[in-house]
């Protein structure tokens, strides 16, 4: 992610918004730049890692995602672990196979190039489709953290575990 994709990711995010109540999703050149200039500062304090997603075929941009809220507990220089989320898509990318294929690169990167101990990725509780989304990619389901990000409505977060664990991911990619 970067300045420059401040006007595509205001146009992504002005589409129709009904399936965006669960993530933020910038509404308009201000809002964007905004939650560009948000990101960007949360990866220059390794906060997180923001992405844009592209429809291949077109190169439109469709979206965002990130890593987030990396933990370094052995020291080490990469994170030990870390979090996928912020997910959005503009309802033409949704359903569609963009959020996988940008799921397994960036879990492709956090267990091979970051050789991470385990990935998590989290949705609100009441987001169906994105539950659907993460189990689809063999994900296990942790639990419930209640209340657990700052909200002006009531909000719990489902935890999934994304294949977990390193050696599982070796595993399964040794074949």
């Amino acid at each position: 992610m970067a300045i420059e994709h401040v006007d595509a990711i205001a146009a992504a995010g002005t589409a129709d918004r009904t399936t965006f109540g669960y993530t933020h999703v910038p509404d308009g050149g201000n809002e964007a730049d905004d939650y560009v200039t948000w990101l960007l500062d949360d990866a220059t304090h390794d906060r997180a890692a923001p992405f844009v997603q592209r429809r291949v075929v077109d190169g439109t941009l469709v979206g965002c995602t990130r890593f987030l809220n990396p933990l370094w507990p052995l020291g080490r220089e990469h994170p030990d672990e870390v979090e996928i989320g912020g997910t959005w898509l503009s309802p033409s990318a949704q359903r569609t196979a963009i959020n996988t294929e940008a799921k397994l690169l960036l879990l492709t990167h956090a267990f091979e190039t970051w050789h991470v101990q385990r990935v998590a990725i989290c949705t609100d509780a009441r987001n169906i489709q994105s539950r659907r989304a993460i189990e689809r990619l063999g994900a296990h389901f942790e639990g419930e953290l209640r209340r657990h990000r700052r909200s002006t409505r009531r909000r719990e977060k489902n935890w999934w575990s994304a294949i977990l664990r390193r050696l599982a991911w070796e595993f399964s990619n040794s074949r």
